[in-house]
């Protein structure tokens, strides 16, 4: 593949791929083209503390750059998982900051904000938080450098979300931290991020529970592997009405529901780039008139081919979706 090369100041040379440059170009994120250069320019492996302190970022600036970056897939941090490009940096995660109970005393007495920050967390959690809250508190709030604001909005929100897995059971400060970190690679910093980030949660929630229902599942929580398929099948752009429509395929032919095949026959219609119920039926719901070549009685119905009384059902389907 051909290279791109910038000259820098001095004598060095940043070599960079073209696939690699487009992806820059094409995002149109200054700030994450910005600490790429810089990580090529260094090429050593570096935590996101030394990266700030080098090119005099805020640690907020770094780890949204980063978190772009990481979606480009042009940079991994050592327990990435992302394929990595031939000339990707690599950024070590920053190991969470031990602090003494004397630090955390001095911050409580001189800064308005912590004390305040930790007066709500503490009556929003409905407890005096021990020194190891304390500690994990303190580190959100200066490691993490999330704003005050949003610290409290991501409590309010771990506290939602614990309390709605049943049992009204408040969490700990080890899973708010826990949610807060993915905050920081995320990189939600403000109030408005914060509030689009809950809602395109909250959307993905609800799409999950029209999917459930699409597929009878009753009353208990989707497995690890359900919920994989059902949040594929929403990035894919299906709705509950697609899924209904494959479980009644996949009972049709295998006499069971199965997730699997169920899976199969949606990442089939997303190949052909069928989501919408219309385009089912119109593309993918009419009998393949080559199986019907020869003896009728030997002819054996085809993957995503049904007969009319399928269609039938797909359309008592459709129907019984818009009633409710």
């Amino acid at each position: 593949m051909p290279d791109k090369k910038f000259a820098l100041s001095g004598q060095e040379t940043v070599t960079l791929t073209r696939q690699t440059v487009d992806k820059l170009i094409n995002a149109g994120d200054g700030d994450a083209a910005l600490l790429y250069l810089y990580m090529s320019k260094t090429h050593e492996p570096s935590s996101q503390a030394e990266v700030a302190a080098s090119m005099n970022k805020s640690a907020g600036w770094v780890a949204t750059a980063i978190a772009s970056l990481v979606r480009l897939g042009l940079i991994v941090n050592d327990n990435s998982t992302v394929e990595q490009q031939p000339d990707a940096p690599t950024v070590i995660e920053q190991e969470p900051r031990r602090y003494s109970v004397e630090e955390i005393r001095q911050e409580i007495e001189t800064s308005s904000h912590f004390s305040a920050l930790l007066d709500e967390a503490q009556r929003s959690l409905g407890k005096v938080l021990t020194p190891d809250d304390l500690e994990r508190l303190f580190g959100i709030y200066d490691s993490l450098r999330l704003p005050v604001e949003v610290i409290m909005l991501l409590i309010t929100h771990c506290i939602a979300e614990s309390c709605g897995k049943g049992g009204g059971r408040m969490p700990s400060m080890r899973y708010i931290e826990k949610a807060a970190y993915t905050w920081e690679r995320e990189g939600i910093f403000t109030l408005d991020r914060a509030e689009q980030y809950l809602k395109a949660l909250e959307l993905r929630k609800s799409a999950r529970g029209e999917i459930k229902a699409a597929l009878h599942i009753g009353d208990r929580e989707l497995s690890a592997t359900e919920k994989k398929y059902v949040d594929e099948w929403i990035g894919m752009g299906f709705g509950a009405d697609a899924a209904e429509i494959a479980y009644d395929r996949t009972v049709l032919r295998t006499g069971k529901p199965a997730m699997g095949y169920t899976n199969s026959i949606m990442k089939s219609w997303h190949d052909k780039g069928l989501h919408t119920v219309q385009e089912i039926m119109e593309k993918d719901g009419k009998r393949d008139r080559s199986s019907t070549r020869g003896d009728p009685r030997d002819a054996k119905q085809k993957f995503g081919a049904p007969d009319n009384e399928e269609i039938e059902r797909m359309q008592n389907i459709l129907k019984k979706i818009k009633e409710n």
